[in-house]
Formats: structure tokens, sequence, C-alpha cells
């Protein structure tokens, strides 16, 4: 027995089964559409590498029909429908032929894992709800289907009573089961009891496949699935950025490198493929991450103290390695009250720009200063602060000289603009999906009748300062792509649209050199 255990954790590769599509649209506010679940799911298995996708439930809606029979057209032509798997219920083979008329080839069926689920919401007896379960096992295996098995509350169902999940899986394992899914579906798990939950299940069923599903309701979920990892089972559960109910689920960017870095055992992942997947989610699902989650956040790579900056420069002392390299991202210095020579150097790296002692100084001052007021300075500001401190304001070769943009109530937003450039007046005009898409287009078509292109917009984001008063100044920040890392630009106005065309015009100023 022991060395059965001992192999079944040396088992090289964990299986990633990414529910995004499925257990990831329990998000409060969150539904894809067909198309939106279609673009996820290319974006998992061709760039993200995820061995298999839960791609939907059986029985919802006509939008989920639809949704989950245009990802089976697309990976049956791929070759990769058997990892497409869909939930399903026990409900009389209703969810398996449901499954088996839309063209899948796998049903996650969804049992009671705790005597408490079965008597209380089934009203059943245990010996019940085991017999309808192997009946809907066979009823699937009978169309072509392979058949998981999630024990839902299993986590609560081992600790009130093991006797019920053990006599669950005694009839499990007789049939054409090829794995028995384990769902933390409250998040109550602890490190320590979920080793211990599953020494009790491998040491009674030793050539069981297992996955694990973890909930992240006590923040824990990360540490339960390394701790299942280390325990030997074949397959763990994921959203893209932890995307579920309540909580949310086990998110799949931090469980890969810790899975890599934390652990003897591999997936197949590519890390570098995360920040684009989940940026990705973030977009079509309207949840953004939090600036600190790890890989993904907006800051996570970002040292703010300058003593901080010097010791990376000097050796690289506050590196671990999650090294953002990983990841497709880059490691930035922030420039604020805590900034230090270190930072100021690491910036102006970045942007070319050579200053003497002196010059340094003054503008390490005036970065602290404003840091003192709160006001934020970016690397695509610096130039800006520099020119400011040293008298020298910087003209740049593109000015917006002027702008008319018109939205009304049922009628397409229009732009026009006029732009100075290298002392020559060019114009553009253009409709939008709105004010600010209008005045890009236009500013594109400006630009584009010289032969100049300028990067694409990533992401646009607005700070308005509480207290609810209407003609406060807004901060409106954009983050542009770069050839080797994201640009960022901020403009200040009390009026956000006036905010944007500033930020817009500096990156202009930044990169048509």
């Amino acid at each position: 027995m022991e060395a059965e255990l001992k192999k079944r954790k040396s088992n090289a590769f964990v299986e990633i089964l990414d529910t995004t599509l499925r257990d990831g649209e329990q998000t409060p506010g969150v539904a894809f559409t067909p198309e939106e679940k279609l673009q996820i799911a290319k974006a998992l298995i061709l760039r993200a590498k995820v061995d298999r996708l839960e791609i939907g439930s059986a029985r919802v809606s006509e939008g989920e029909r639809i949704g989950v029979s245009n990802i089976l057209s697309w990976a049956e032509k791929h070759g990769v429908l058997d990892r497409m798997e869909i939930l399903g219920f026990v409900d009389g083979g209703k969810s398996a032929k449901w499954i088996h008329d839309a063209g899948g080839k796998v049903i996650n069926l969804l049992a009671k894992g705790s005597e408490k689920h079965c008597r209380i919401q089934l009203r059943s007896t245990p010996e019940n709800h085991y017999a309808k379960t192997a009946k809907e096992v066979e009823f699937a295996h009978s169309l072509g289907l392979t058949v998981n098995v999630y024990l839902e509350d299993w986590s609560n169902g081992t600790k009130d009573d093991f006797g019920y999940v053990y006599n669950f899986i005694k009839v499990l394992e007789k049939l054409p089961v090829a794995r028995i899914m384990l769902p933390d579906t409250l998040g109550v798990l602890a490190p320590d009891a979920t080793a211990r939950y599953l020494e009790w299940i491998f040491a009674a069923f030793p050539d069981l496949k297992v996955d694990f599903h973890g909930h992240n309701d006590y923040g824990m979920v990360t540490a339960n699935s390394l701790a299942a990892v280390k325990a030997g089972v074949s397959g763990i559960h994921t959203t893209v950025n932890g995307l579920g109910e309540r909580t949310g689920n086990q998110p799949l960017p931090e469980l890969t490198a810790a899975i890599h870095d934390m652990t003897d055992r591999k997936i197949r992942v590519a890390e570098k493929q995360l920040f684009y997947v989940s940026s990705m989610v973030q977009t079509l699902s309207g949840k953004r991450s939090s600036w600190n989650t790890p890989v993904i956040g907006s800051d996570v790579f970002t040292q703010t103290c300058g003593v901080h900056a010097d010791g990376d420069k000097k050796g690289d002392l506050y590196a671990n390695k999650l090294l953002p390299e990983r990841f497709s991202r880059n490691r930035v210095y922030a420039l604020g009250k805590l900034s230090g020579k270190a930072s100021l150097e690491k910036n102006l790296e970045e942007v070319g720009i050579e200053l003497d002692d002196e010059q340094r100084k003054r503008v390490l001052a005036e970065i602290v200063r404003l840091g003192d007021k709160k006001k934020q300075v970016t690397a695509a500001d610096l130039p800006f602060v520099i020119g400011n401190i040293l008298n020298q304001p910087i003209s740049g070769k593109v000015e917006i000289i002027d702008y008319q943009i018109e939205t009304r109530c049922g009628v397409t937003p229009h732009a026009t603009v006029v732009v100075k450039y290298e002392n020559e007046l060019i114009h553009g005009s253009a409709n939008g999906d709105g004010g600010y898409d209008a005045f890009v287009k236009a500013l594109r078509k400006a630009l584009k009748g010289i032969g100049r292109t300028f990067p694409k917009l990533s992401d646009y984001e607005v700070r308005i300062p509480p207290g609810g008063k209407t003609d406060a100044l807004v901060e409106t920040r954009i983050t542009w792509e770069g050839s080797d890392r994201p640009l960022i630009t901020i403009g200040v106005d009390s009026d956000q649209l006036v905010a944007a065309v500033q930020a817009t015009e500096k990156m202009l100023n930044l990169v048509l050199v």
C-alpha cells in the first residue's frame, strides 16, 4: 500500500481541468455569449495548453446549447473533442441525452457526496441515490459517453461521515467511471484536512483516478490544491482569475506557478500565455482582478521602495522565482514619495534619457513632492516632468489643436480632429462606438494619411475622487500595447474626455519619434 501511494505521488504530470465556462459562469453578473465561450475555449486549449475544459451545463438554456455545440464542433475539427466536458445531472438520462445530441463525448455527472445533501436536498436514502446514480452512469455509457462523477460537498461529507463517501465510491468503482471528482464545494477545508481525507480515499481505493475541485471561502484554495497535488491526485480544477460563486474557484495562474515552484510534479500549462488569457477573461466577464492578484495583478511586478530598486540593481536581492518574464510581463519601478536614485535610474533607462547628478536630484525631488500630493508619476510621464523641472517643456511632434466629439441619444457618436504634426495641420473624422472611440478612430485616420500609426489601446480606466462632486478632477489612465512592455499615460481634468485626450497626446509624443 505504501509503495502504491509513493508511486501515485511521484506521477509526473497533473492534469488541469479549467471550468471557467461552467463554474466560472456562476460568478454574479457573468454570462458569456456563445461567441465569447468559443473565444475563451480556443485561448485555453491553443495558447494556455490546458488539458481539459468543462464547457457548460446540460439543459440550462438555448444559449448554453448553442455555445456548447459551437465549441464541440470546433473541438472535433481540431482533434480535441474528448477534452471537452459537460456537467450533467441525475435526471433519468435527460442530461446524458442532451450532451450526446449536442455532440459531446464526456459527462461530468453531479451526485451528492454528503449524506446530509442526500437526505435533506434530495429527500432520499443513500442506497436509493447510489442506485439512481449507477443507473445514470450505465445509461450515459451506453450512449458512448465517458463518465466522470462529482461527489458534491465531498469535504463536508467526509468530515461528517466517511462511511457514506466510502460506500458510494464502492458502488462507483464497479461501474464504467473514468474519474471521481472531489469538490470542496463550500471551501471549508484546510491543507492538513485535504491531505488527510485524500489519504483515506487512496488507502481504500489505491487505483482510483481522482480530481480535486477547490473553492476559496477561507482564502486557502491554492494551499488546498497543493496539498491535493502532493497527495497524488490526477487532476486539479481551476478557473481563469478564480471566477466562481462567492469567493470563487482555484485561480489558474497562481496554481500553475505554485505547482512548478513548490512541488516535484509538473503541468502542461504555458506560463507565458496566462496574462493574455487572464486579460481576455477580465474583458469578457467584466470582472477585474485585484491589483495584487498573484501572477496577473496589475502591480504584482512593481517595486515601490527605492531600497528594493537599489538591491535589484546590485544583485536581484528583491526578486524571487516569480520573475515577470516567465509570464510575458516586465518589472516596474514605481515613481513616488518612496522612490530613490535607483528607481529613477531604472525609469530613465527605460525612456532613454540621460541626466547629470544635479539634474537627477532636482527631478527626484519633484517626483517625491508629487508623491506627497498623491499624484502618480509613470515612466511615460517622466519626460514631461523632466522638461518642466529643467525649464525645457516638451513641445513634441504632435499637438492636438482642435477636436469635436458629438454624442446624442440614438445617433452614432462622431468625432473630428485637427492635429499639428511637425508643423503640418492634418484632419480626420470618424464614427465610433462611443465618444472616445470615435475620437481615436478619427486620430488614426489623420495619422494614417501621413503614414504613421500608434499602438493599440489595451485598457482604459477612469479614477474619480470620493465625495460625489461632479466638477472634481478626474484621472484618466490609458494602457497601450508596447513593443516590449505596456505604455501607460495619464491625463487629469474635470472632464474625463479631456483627460483622455491629454493622455492620448502624451502617448503620441512618446511613440511618434
